[in-house]
């Protein structure tokens, strides 16, 4: 069951979805920074057909996580209405993805980042057939991964580095060449979680 794709399957995890998560969930004697966090959306897309989800890696030279799998997504800007327009406009500009082509199903709990931002993933289908475009200089590369690998929760694992002269555990959950940890693992993980009965 844990690899079969179906649209009622992503519904079902935003019925189930945990509350809000967190970078530093794994790290609880790690310190929150008390500074405002700066609203962000992200944009989880499954193909219709088959419930592939678009990726992408960011380019080396970005500020913000540099070279990492990540949802095609960012801050919201002045001109957004809210954390779903911006995760539609940013997919637009950094993967080509028309927000007309895109059926929203709705919001997971927001995330927030050890960089600062609250995260608001939006789940959503992609309709009809799409070719990707990577934004020149935000996006070294567009790809997918199957639906099976990102709906198992055992695809998850806790894995931890060296971080700020401690040690930070995170969620991972690589697939081949794709190495998918951190904030985007952790999201997908609360979706994954969600869609058990």
């Amino acid at each position: 069951m844990s690899g079969a794709w179906s649209e009622t399957r992503l519904s079902l995890a935003l019925q189930n979805a945990a509350g809000a998560s967190s970078d530093f969930d794994l790290n609880p004697g790690v310190a929150l920074p008390d500074t405002p966090l700066r609203p962000a959306g992200v944009l989880a897309a499954f193909h219709a057909d088959d419930g592939r989800l678009v990726l992408t890696k960011r380019a080396s030279g970005l500020r913000h996580h540099p070279g990492q799998i990540a949802l095609p997504g960012g801050k919201v800007d002045p001109g957004d209405a809210d954390a779903v327009a911006a995760a539609l406009r940013e997919a637009h500009e950094e993967v080509g993805l028309a927000p007309a082509q895109v059926r929203v199903l709705g919001c997971l709990p927001p995330h927030r980042t050890v960089t600062g931002f609250q995260i608001t993933p939006v789940i959503a289908i992609i309709d009809g057939p799409f070719t990707p475009v990577a934004e020149e200089g935000e996006v070294q590369e567009v790809f997918t991964l199957p639906f099976r690998h990102i709906a198992n929760p055992a695809s998850y694992r806790i894995e931890k580095r060296r971080w700020r002269g401690g040690w930070r555990s995170f969620h991972a959950a690589p697939f081949g060449p794709y190495y998918l940890w951190g904030a985007t693992a952790r999201i997908l993980l609360n979706l994954a979680q969600g869609m058990r009965p």
